[in-house]
């Protein structure tokens, strides 16, 4: 099995027991929700930006960012650089939910790191950031 394939079994591993999580702590969200979402940025993103990193339309980004409004995880604010354009940020609601996110992620590390052992752990870590100087255009 190649290398990109195994990764993503990972991540995917990863989204689930996020998602499951969030369920359960009464957040709705949808895989595609979280994945945008865990791309705002701490002082807001614009709906391009996005869009651009989730890979999707500006169209679909915004009714991702729509659902994530009704649910009351983002709102939208007049961005202090462009007074035309809008960005994205958390709400309170949303930051406590980017913080549960975050716990669980941090534990599914702890039990792969656990499951790897701390050399090789620490080896996958090294080589995975490595690789994302040259495979993350958005760092």
């Amino acid at each position: 099995m190649d290398v990109a394939t195994l990764m993503f079994i990972a991540y995917r591993a990863m989204d689930d027991r996020v998602i499951r999580a969030m369920r359960e702590a009464g957040y709705k969200v949808t895989v595609a929700q979280a994945r945008l979402a865990q791309r705002i940025a701490e002082d807001g993103s614009r709906l391009t930006d996005l869009a651009e990193q989730v890979q999707v339309t500006k169209q679909t980004a915004s009714l991702l960012v729509a659902a994530l409004e009704r649910e009351g995880l983002v709102e939208r604010i007049p961005d202090p650089e462009d007074g035309r354009a809008q960005l994205i940020r958390f709400t309170r609601k949303g930051q406590a939910a980017s913080t549960r996110a975050r716990e669980v992620v941090m534990g599914v590390e702890q039990e792969w790191n656990d499951h790897l052992g701390p050399e090789l752990a620490g080896c996958l870590r090294e080589a995975l950031t490595k690789l994302r100087e040259i495979a993350d255009p958005y760092q």
